[in-house]
């Protein structure tokens, strides 16, 4: 049986990514950054788990962002997968970046954490190296109703 991961370690991997790809991102590219990580997360375990019960994660853990984090307070997950920021998108001028930096931070290790527990860590592997593919090369532009890719 695969060691169970604790936050922590989810927390190191998700550091360093961020590190590498969101170092001095406007907030427009942090925010396209953070939607198509988010939709490569969400599609990796979708044959596993579902749309229902990722749905339920996700939405679980945008509810506990928008707790901590207000500026997420707006956001939502569509059953596609795809985070919906159309209101923050019109404000982002407005958002302070190192809000939004911890905001981004907190979802996506609170979902690979939670992800990792319920799969016993089995698509840990496979939900890092599909986050890896994703750089701020990805996110020139602001995305406009096209699906995380």
């Amino acid at each position: 049986m695969p060691r169970l991961l604790d936050k922590h370690q989810h927390a190191a991997f998700i550091d360093a990514w961020l590190e590498r790809s969101a170092v001095n991102l406007p907030p427009e590219r942090l925010l396209a950054l953070f939607e198509r990580a988010f939709g490569a997360l969400w599609r990796r375990p979708y044959t596993m788990l579902g749309e229902v019960t990722l749905g339920a994660i996700a939405s679980r853990v945008l509810y506990n962002a928008a707790e901590k984090y207000p500026v997420f307070s707006s956001l939502s997950v569509a059953p596609t997968g795809e985070v919906q920021c159309a209101d923050l998108r019109e404000r982002i001028s407005a958002v302070d970046p190192s809000q939004l930096l911890a905001a981004v931070r907190f979802v996506l290790v609170e979902f690979m954490s939670v992800l990792g527990s319920l799969t016993a860590e089995i698509l840990t592997q496979g939900l890092r190296a599909e986050l890896s593919k994703i750089s701020a090369a990805a996110a020139t532009k602001p995305k406009k109703g096209a699906p995380a890719s």
